[in-house]
């Protein structure tokens, strides 16, 4: 009898920004894979902001990693703009006002430090554009942000793995996994190893044991009549879209996981908006996720500590837009038999929770 096993070198489950970004760097290491997505009702990625910021949270500090994980996310999206022929790569400066003077003094004091040059543009210690926002003690101009069009990149990447047959269109049956030898067999495939990355929802029954939370956010949508001249970040961000509104967010919600979105998420949303912008603007839409986040707050990659062939690739959370290409990139290496996994986000730390049941 015809062996009519379809053969490929890897399978993904997943496509959203973590499947995505694999599926770019295993394709240009010239590997064979196949693409199954699992439609869901909400896609994550899909509603995000896209929004990458090297200098980030309450203390304004420089991000996990930034030298290495920015020069990445660089380098991957305009390769990726150029060899998918779409445009959805948008390096922006962004400007986060400072919130006191001890604020303004402590960053006086960073800039100092020659470790935040390549991030830094400009500090100002008096209000920069009063017109626009609220910010009487200044703030600092930031360089190497910007904004990615997710749904735009997850569109070119489908394009380009239907165009080459290299994409289903089908909820993933994790029970149809087999595993023999050195291969995993689904269906009528073949693959010497199954990625399994989608995301919160669609999280592989093999993976249940893993610490992962799933954190839902809300945005909206706005319309304003001026342009800002920069993207602004102040306990929320407001970046643009490639359709000429802007995007605000996020709402950050452990305990309210149901699907939709809700008028206090709005609410929270305009009262922050009007705490930075003194613009008006108009609500035009309001949208929902479900983010992948860990308890550590750090990705997980590698392999079931049960099944070799059987591969992770999760939990980018808030930052995935950052994050994505530097791990994929990793993880791509790793599977290639190049390179490890690094420690901080190796699936091994977490395998003493493994029971094996």
């Amino acid at each position: 009898m015809t062996n009519t096993r379809r053969k490929v070198d890897f399978i993904i489950v997943g496509q959203g920004l973590a499947g995505s970004a694999l599926a770019m760097q295993l394709l240009n290491r010239g590997k064979n894979i196949l693409v199954v997505d699992e439609p869901q009702k909400n896609h994550c990625s899909s509603v995000a902001a896209g929004l990458f910021n090297p200098i980030t949270g309450m203390g304004i500090v420089k991000t996990w990693m930034a030298e290495e994980i920015f020069s990445s996310l660089h380098q991957f999206y305009a390769a990726a703009q150029s060899s998918l022929n779409e445009k959805f790569f948008f390096p922006q400066l962004l400007y986060r006002p400072f919130t006191s003077i001890e604020e303004q003094n402590n960053w006086m004091a960073k800039s100092a430090d020659h470790s935040n040059h390549d991030f830094l543009e400009k500090i100002f210690i008096d209000s920069h554009w009063g017109d626009h926002l609220h910010d009487p003690f200044g703030g600092i101009l930031v360089k190497q942000a910007g904004f990615l069009d997710v749904p735009a990149f997850l569109f070119a990447v489908r394009r380009k793995l239907i165009a080459s047959e290299s994409y289903i269109s089908e909820n993933f049956d994790w029970s149809e996994v087999a595993f023999e030898n050195d291969s995993v067999r689904y269906k009528e495939m073949e693959a010497s190893k199954v990625i399994s990355c989608s995301g919160a929802d669609g999280l592989s029954p093999f993976f249940d044991w893993l610490p992962m939370r799933k954190l839902k956010g809300e945005t909206i949508t706005i319309r304003l009549n001026e342009a800002p001249r920069a993207i602004y970040n102040k306990g929320i961000y407001v970046v643009p879209t490639s359709s000429g509104t802007y995007k605000v967010g996020s709402t950050y919600n452990l305990k309210d996981l149901e699907p939709g979105i809700t008028e206090l998420g709005r609410k929270e949303l305009e009262e922050k908006l009007m705490g930075i912008l003194k613009m008006p603007f108009e609500v035009i839409d309001q949208q929902w996720g479900i983010r992948p986040t860990t308890i550590d707050r750090k990705p997980i990659l590698g392999a079931h500590p049960q099944h070799p062939s059987l591969i992770i690739f999760n939990g980018l959370g808030t930052k995935g837009v950052s994050l994505a290409p530097y791990f994929s990139g990793q993880l791509a290496n790793w599977l290639a038999g190049d390179g490890e996994i690094q420690r901080e986000v190796n699936i091994k730390r977490f395998n003493p929770l493994y029971s094996g049941s």
